[in-house]
């Protein structure tokens, strides 16, 4: 009587279940996917803007992506988009591989608005405690991790101060602050040096070094093309509401041998000419 050895056979076949199954971890944390979002101009609802125009594009595990562009390009409103502020006209729009419907992904990210709006008569760490306990951390973390950032963001000397004796630049810290306490993994970036000075910058820029060594995923909105060749892997450039150009920093700069400004500078007048003259057509 013979046997047969199967093992060979079972190997395969895990192989083949294993190559066909994709590695949750390498799925998009964020994807945009034909995305159209129209605002009515009026209450009547005679006439629509397009704020954003067919975009597609994707934001991997553990890197940091860049959305560039001018004022009024779209940038804030595909944020509103992922974070579920706003819904898309048409199109689809995924977190963490999961639509966007599913509000349980929103656990898994820290969001700063370039405009904070706190309450201005809690202290700085009064304010943590509270969007800890919004967070749903336990009385435990919040007492160990509210030092702790407020040491990373450079107010652990105001810790006590209320908000309302904060300059811009320092409610702009409590912000950082605020969006890690559930160590998120989406960090979501509009606008993170706005009010700040040149050490303010300098700790953004190590933050999202740290995010990404930690293996986190950041999405950094900003109008400043130095700050994001400093700290992107991959960018996308958005004008008029559709996305320009996209790539990896390497990609864009031509290796380094020349600035993201210059290659973008004259891609941003050609499309202000172009929005301008849309306007004026229309």
């Amino acid at each position: 009587m013979t046997t047969t050895d199967t093992a060979p056979v079972e190997r395969d076949r895990a192989v083949a279940v294993s190559e066909a199954t994709p590695d949750p971890r390498m799925r998009p944390v964020a994807e945009f996917v034909e995305v159209v979002k129209d605002y009515p101009t009026n209450w009547l609802r005679w006439g629509m803007l397009r704020a954003v125009d067919h975009v597609s594009l994707t934001i991997a595990p553990g890197e940091v992506f860049g959305l560039l562009g001018p004022n009024r390009a779209g940038k804030t409103t595909l944020v509103k988009i992922l974070l579920s502020l706003t819904q898309p006209t048409s199109g689809t729009v995924k977190r963490f591989d999961q639509p966007t419907t599913n509000r349980e992904t929103l656990k898994r990210i820290g969001y700063v608005h370039e405009n904070q709006a706190f309450p201005r008569y809690l202290t700085a760490t009064e304010l943590l405690r509270y969007y800890g306990a919004l967070s749903q951390l336990s009385t435990a973390k919040i007492e160990v991790i509210v030092p702790i950032l407020l040491e990373k963001v450079g107010l652990a000397d105001r810790a006590r101060e209320p908000i309302s004796r904060f300059s811009k630049g320092m409610v702009q810290r409590l912000g950082l602050a605020q969006a890690l306490l559930n160590d998120p993994d989406l960090l979501v970036l509009d606008e993170p040096a706005e009010g700040l000075d040149l050490d303010g910058r300098r700790m953004v820029a190590d933050l999202i070094a740290q995010r990404r060594e930690a293996g986190k995923t950041v999405l950094l909105v900003t109008h400043l093309l130095a700050e994001a060749e400093r700290v992107c892997d991959r960018v996308a450039v958005i004008l008029g509401g559709k996305i320009v150009r996209q790539g990896t920093v390497a990609e864009l700069t031509n290796q380094g041998t020349t600035s993201l400004e210059e290659t973008l500078s004259p891609i941003y007048a050609a499309g202000r000419t172009a929005v301008s003259a849309a306007a004026f057509n229309g």
